[in-house]
Order: C-alpha cells, then sequence, then structure tokens
C-alpha cells in the first residue's frame, strides 16, 4: 500500500489560519514495546521544537491526562484490537473516535499514530470526518525511511508550511519512484490551515 492522503474540502486558503507559536509536541507510548521508537521520534521533534515531552504512560487515564495538558502534536504509540480499539495492560478500552474527540476537546492540532497498525482497524475505529484534526495513520514504518519522512515533514511544518502543502511537497501523490521511499501513512486532514511554528 502506499502512501495516502484525504484531504478534507479543497479550499485551504478560504478557511481562517490557526498559528500555534511556541508549539507543544507530546511522543508518547502506551506500550513499551515501542519505547525506542519514541525516544528515536521525539529527538527528531527535539531538532524544531523547544517543547517536547516523552512519555511511557501505562493506562489510557494517564495518556488522557497527558493529552488534557494542552499539547499542539500528539505523536502517539499504541497497539489496536480488531475495530480500532486502544486496550491499555488493564484492561480498560478507548475507541479510536473517542481518542479522535477527546483531542479536538483539547485543541491538539496533529495527531500521529506512529507505529504499525491494520489499515481495517483504523478504518472501523478512528472516525474523523468533519473533526477539526490533522490525523496521520501508519500502516508501515519501512525503517529508517519514517526517521527521514518525518525529519523532512517536521522542517517544513515548523519552518511555516501547513502540513498538506508540506505532505503534497514530499509525497507527490502522482505514482512514482518516491513512493518506495516513504513510510505507509494514511493522512487526513481535518485542520488544514494550522501552522505549527516553533
Amino acid at each position: 500500500m502506499t502512501l495516502e492522503v484525504l484531504l478534507k474540502g479543497a479550499a485551504f486558503p478560504a478557511r481562517s489560519t490557526q498559528i500555534a507559536g511556541g508549539s507543544k509536541v507530546l511522543v508518547c507510548s502506551l506500550d513499551p514495546r515501542f519505547v525506542e521508537f519514541a525516544v528515536a521520534d521525539a529527538k527528531v521533534y527535539s531538532r524544531h521544537y523547544r517543547h517536547v515531552d516523552t512519555l511511557l504512560v501505562s493506562s489510557i487515564g494517564d495518556l488522557l491526562r497527558a493529552i488534557g495538558k494542552c499539547y499542539d502534536v500528539v505523536h502517539l504509540f499504541c497497539g489496536l484490537s480488531s475495530g480500532g480499539t486502544l486496550i491499555d495492560r488493564d484492561g480498560a478500552t478507548l475507541v479510536g473516535s473517542e481518542l479522535i474527540a477527546e483531542c479536538c476537546k483539547k485543541e491538539v492540532k496533529l495527531l500521529w499514530i506512529a507505529n504499525e497498525n491494520r489499515g481495517s482497524d483504523y478504518v472501523n475505529g478512528f472516525s474523523a470526518t468533519g473533526k477539526p484534526l490533522n490525523l496521520i495513520m501508519t500502516l508501515g514504518r519501512r525503517g529508517e525511511r519514517f526517521a527521514d519522512f518525518l525529519e523532512g515533514l517536521v522542517r517544513r511544518v515548523s519552518r511555516g508550511e501547513t502540513l498538506p502543502v508540506a505532505w503534497a511537497s514530499l509525497v507527490p501523490q502522482a505514482q512514482g519512484p518516491w513512493q518506495v521511499d516513504v513510510p505507509d501513512c494514511i493522512f487526513f486532514a481535518g485542520k488544514a490551515a494550522a501552522r505549527l511554528l516553533p
């Protein structure tokens, strides 16, 4: 599967631009299996943003409390059960759509599920239609390609490009050889005009 982009609406310039100066980034893992990835991804964000927190949380309650601290970017590692549900080690659950709703309440501009999950679980659990949130869902990290892509995207966005513009610059939507050099992700632009400045 190739990198996909789902753009909500076509008239991005007509929307009011929301600029988050001093953007805060949370890199968080609900599963200890992904700590190494979380640390590596946090280093990428730290090269471009002053405020980057890295957390390993053990419960969904802890995850929601962390999100409640008003982050602009939530870069999350979590396994999903069938149907797109997060499950913590105590058996508590949270459907992806509920996570999206919580992020919207706290005015998160970008939620990125950064570990590999099945596309069907994203489709079944992560409904973002009509939600003011940019959402990236990872299907395949493809090793070092993920770090390179994250670096390129974060560099562009931290310099003032919106996510859809930065995304299209890195991965033209026409089929081509560049598709093999990027991770497999789905991008939904529900807050397309947001700018995430350092």
